[in-house]
C-alpha cells in the first residue's frame, strides 16, 4: 500500500535550519543528560526540553541501540562509553585546532602557551606550544590535574554558580601542591570573584613554585576551554601581566570566532 508524503516520521522531518529534527533533539537530550550529570529519567527529560515521552522514548532507545546511551538497571538512562571515544578524538582536534593560536602566543609573549578543557572534575590539558627559553614549562598533553591550583582551572569555574563549585571542590578535594595553594572553598570562591572582575585569572606560584601562569577562557567555546601561558615567576611579573593579558584576551576571541567556524588558520 503506498504511504503518502504526509506520513513522513518524526525522523525525516526538517528543522526550521534546514537540519534533521530527530537529530537535533537527540543531540539536545545528549546535552542534558551531560548537564545533569550524566543520568537522567526520562520524565526529567521530558520536563526540560518539552518533548512528548513517547518522542523522548524512541530517540533514547535509537541512543541506547547505537551504544550512546545505556539503560541503568533502575530503567533511568546515562551516558554511553562509545561517546568517549567521540569526546577524546574531538579534544585532540580542538588541541590541534588550537595550536596556531597558541604559538602566536609564545611569538608574543616569549612564554608557554596552553590550551586546557574542564573534563568531569578535572581539568586536561589539550595542547601546548613550549617558549623557546632555556628555562620554559613544560606540562604534558593529557596531563590531569585539579583545577583549584591552576590560571585555567580558575578561569573555566568563574562562570559556575557557587554552589556547583563547592560541589566540585567536595568531591575532589583541596589538596595543597605548594604552600600558595587556595586549600579552602571559601579561599577559591574568593579567588574567582577577582577573575571575574578583572577579566583573567592567575596561579601565583599555586601548581608549582616559582611559577606563574596566566589564563582566560575561551568564549562560547563548544566545551569549556581556556588558553594560558606560564613562565617563571621572574619573567611573569606584574607589569608583563599588564602586556600579556590583553594579548591572551585577542587570542581567546579569535580562536573562540575559528571554532564557531570551523575554519580556524594554518
Amino acid at each position: 500500500m503506498p504511504t503518502s508524503s504526509a506520513s513522513t516520521t518524526d525522523s525525516a522531518k526538517s528543522s526550521s535550519n534546514g537540519g534533521v529534527q530527530s537529530l537535533e533533539r537527540a543531540f539536545d537530550l545528549l546535552e542534558r543528560m551531560a548537564d545533569a550529570g550524566g543520568e537522567v529519567g526520562l520524565s526529567e527529560l521530558s520536563a526540560s526540553s518539552g518533548l512528548p515521552l513517547p518522542t523522548i522514548h524512541r530517540l533514547m532507545r535509537t541512543l541506547v541501540a547505537c551504544g550512546y546511551v545505556r539503560q541503568q538497571p533502575n530503567r533511568r538512562y546515562a551516558l554511553g562509553p562509545r561517546l568517549i571515544r567521540l569526546g577524546e578524538s574531538a579534544s585532540r582536534l580542538l588541541g590541534t585546532w588550537a595550536r596556531p593560536y597558541l604559538a602566536r602566543l609564545v611569538e608574543e609573549t616569549g612564554e608557554t602557551a596552553n590550551m586546557a578543557l574542564l573534563d568531569g572534575d578535572e581539568i586536561v590539558y589539550v595542547a601546548q606550544v613550549p617558549s623557546k627559553h632555556s628555562m620554559r614549562m613544560f606540562t604534558e598533553v593529557g596531563r590531569r590535574v585539579l583545577p583549584h591550583s591552576t590560571g585555567v582551572g580558575k578561569a573555566l569555574l568563574a562562570s559556575f554558580p557557587p554552589e556547583e563549585v563547592r560541589a566540585l571542590l567536595s568531591r575532589t578535594g583541596m589538596p595543597a601542591a605548594t604552600e600558595k595553594t587556595i586549600t579552602t572553598p571559601d579561599g577559591f570562591l574568593a579567588a574567582l570573584e577577582e577573575v571575574r572582575l578583572n577579566g583573567y585569572a592567575i596561579d601565583d606560584n599555586e601548581q608549582e613554585v616559582g611559577v606563574r601562569c596566566l589564563a582566560v577562557p575561551v568564549p562560547d567555546s563548544p566545551t569549556a576551554a581556556a588558553i594560558s601561558i606560564s613562565g617563571p615567576a621572574g619573567r611573569v611579573t606584574d607589569a608583563a601581566t599588564d602586556k600579556i593579558v590583553p594579548m591572551l584576551q585577542q587570542v581567546a576571541v579569535e580562536l573562540s570566532e575559528a571554532l564557531a567556524t570551523s575554519t580556524p588558520t594554518a
